[in-house]
């Protein structure tokens, strides 16, 4: 198959291209971030007027991942119209043009769409509160992508891993900080289910490859806190936990809002696609095994001409 990625420099975009460049044709959007990437660019600001179409007519895909978007929380709150135009106006034209031209479309949306206030597991079926700028312009989208293209997938998310730049994830922020012996905190009420970018970047191509289409929740089967996850990240690669210090979200100084719970049932993805999803040490031991590999290095390879 042939694989467009919008965003494929981003921390999701670089480790799908890399993973899915083994099976299929992969071609990534980029903005000139990327000199010599191993696989085949298309430079593009798809903002631009008319950038969507002539994109996918050059790149003719079977299948779409858009990754691309604004992911930072407190720039979102400080550019909301920005905000907009990337994280709702271009999914909304993408899935027009996508089944306009029958390409299978995956928008990457967001675990944050929930407020965090259910005491239980999230499910599909719980109506989304967005409590930011950034978690609502993605709701949103989410709204119209399915509304123009119900063969569409969403699949809200939440990841990290290595990224071209090495500060793209929570595990880099985490890792960074440990290794340079700088003090830092880990919020303890604030729940998610982190999963390796590699591990979702495979679940999404089984996604495609399996026809599924609509809402699911593709984020790792194992809530824990940011505090907990900072510390299972220093006891892999033998750093020093102390230094990490547990805190409340309610004591940061955090424009934006942040949700307490974001537990999400993996139930139904897991079910359609006929298998667990990774666990969340199979992860952990991917993310060590990558920096004792150089991956890391490698990336940052691809900026250089």
């Amino acid at each position: 198959m042939k694989l467009l990625i919008t965003g494929s420099s981003g921390l999701l975009g670089l480790n799908l291209a890399l993973e899915a460049m083994n099976a299929h044709e992969v071609i990534g959007v980029d903005r000139a971030t990327l000199k010599s990437a191993p696989f085949r660019t298309i430079q593009a600001d798809l903002l631009d007027e008319g950038a969507v179409d002539s994109v996918l007519d050059e790149a003719r895909p079977d299948w779409l991942v858009h990754c691309a978007a604004i992911a930072d929380l407190e720039a979102c709150e400080e550019n909301p119209e920005a905000a907009r135009r990337l994280n709702t106006d271009l999914p909304s034209a993408l899935a027009k043009a996508c089944r306009e031209r029958s390409i299978q479309m995956v928008q990457v949306s967001t675990d944050a769409v929930f407020d965090g206030t259910k005491s239980g597991i999230y499910t599909e079926e719980d109506d989304p509160l967005p409590v930011s700028v950034y978690s609502s312009t993605k709701l949103e989208a989410e709204r119209l992508v399915l509304e123009s293209n119900p063969d569409a997938i969403v699949a809200r998310v939440n990841f990290y891993g290595w990224s071209l730049g090495g500060r793209r994830s929570l595990a880099e922020f985490f890792f960074n900080n440990l290794t340079n012996n700088k003090s830092m905190s880990g919020y303890t009420d604030v729940i998610f289910c982190p999963m390796h970018a590699a591990h979702l970047s495979q679940t999404l191509l089984m996604m495609l490859a399996k026809g599924l289409h609509g809402l699911y929740h593709a984020v790792g089967p194992q809530p824990m806190s940011k505090y907990q996850f900072g510390v299972e990240i220093a006891r892999k690669f033998g750093l020093n936990e102390s230094e990490i210090s547990p805190k409340s979200i309610q004591a940061s100084s955090l424009l934006a809002r942040r949700a307490h719970n974001l537990y999400l049932s993996v139930n139904k993805l897991s079910t359609d696609l006929g298998q667990s999803l990774p666990s969340f040490s199979t992860g952990l031991d991917l993310f060590y095994a990558q920096f004792k590999e150089g991956f890391p290095q490698k990336l940052k390879s691809f900026t250089q001409g």
